[in-house]
């Protein structure tokens, strides 16, 4: 029993090397979603703007859609917020926001700050349709075709390399097989 005992940290660090092991050269931001392929789940919230009006997810009908989860707490949305803005202003892209897991007026003050490139923001402060979603943390954003289908979802910030690389075939794609 003593002898299995001196063995156990080598077998645990054979162990650990595996799991390493087996998650070099995956890429962190594609991870897998149950929902591509089918439509973005029902919800009801409050728009972030106007409170008095509730979104759902009829916002996501008629045109190919980038879905946008941010937080004004999260340092990496605001690194990707000046693209943002280029790719609604500049390549007349439409963004719907995620406002998840924030507070109502941190958020509006980082819009009125640093610009809103969102045709609406979807006030999620508790989560709920982040979680329905499988969001992980922000920023994520999917491509939501014209009929509401989830295409694609990206895990981090969205650049202009990941918008010529990643997101635009995926628009184009839907353009064309939509």
């Amino acid at each position: 029993m003593k002898r299995f005992l001196l063995f156990l940290p080598l077998l645990a660090a054979i162990i650990v090397g595996v799991v390493l092991f087996a998650g070099i050269g995956k890429d962190p931001t594609k991870l897998d979603s149950a929902l591509i392929g089918k439509p973005v789940p029902a919800f009801s919230l409050r728009d972030l703007k106007q409170p008095e009006t509730t979104l759902d997810e009829t916002v996501f009908r008629g045109e190919i859609t980038l879905l946008n989860v941010w937080g004004t707490w999260c340092p990496s949305c605001r690194d990707e917020h000046d693209d943002l803005m280029w790719l609604a202003r500049e390549k007349k892209v439409s963004i719907i926001g995620l406002n998840y897991k924030d507070n109502r007026d941190d958020a509006l003050v980082w819009l009125d700050r640093l610009g809103d490139p969102y045709s609406k923001v979807i006030y999620d402060p508790k989560g709920t349709l982040g979680f329905d979603l499988g969001v992980y943390g922000a920023p994520e954003t999917f491509v939501i075709d014209a009929s509401g289908v989830v295409r694609y979802r990206h895990v981090g910030v969205v650049n202009g390399d990941v918008w010529e690389r990643v997101l635009l075939p995926v628009i184009n794609d839907a353009r064309e097989n939509g």
